[in-house]
């Protein structure tokens, strides 16, 4: 799976690299700046969790699956934009893994 992420990640930067808004749907955001990334990131988010909620009550489990997928990206791409990556977040939930919940949770600055 991290094959999956490492594979993003290098695509991400060599768009954003790049810089090409008109043949890039990652280029146009990161010229568009931080805001309209975020904005895309709270509403993959919103679809994600009414994507949720409809599978609870029977609907689609693959939508819940894209929606996903979209959330994760347009926040690869916010974490991109900011100097990131997807391996950051990988090595902070390796960092807790022998952590329980509530110790972690305790551990973070108020």
């Amino acid at each position: 799976m991290t094959d999956v992420l490492a594979e993003l990640t290098r695509v991400l930067e060599a768009r954003k690299q790049a810089g090409d808004t008109e043949k890039s749907y990652v280029a146009s955001l990161h010229a568009k700046g931080l805001d309209q990334i975020l904005k895309k990131v709270a509403e993959e988010c919103g679809e994600t969790l009414m994507a949720a909620k409809d599978v609870q009550y029977g609907g689609e489990r693959q939508k819940l699956v894209a929606e996903t997928a979209d959330l994760w990206f347009h926040s690869l791409v916010m974490l991109s934009h900011l100097g990131l990556s997807a391996q950051d977040v990988l090595a902070e939930l390796a960092r807790r893994f022998d952590l329980s919940g509530h110790a972690e949770k305790a551990s973070r600055p108020s």
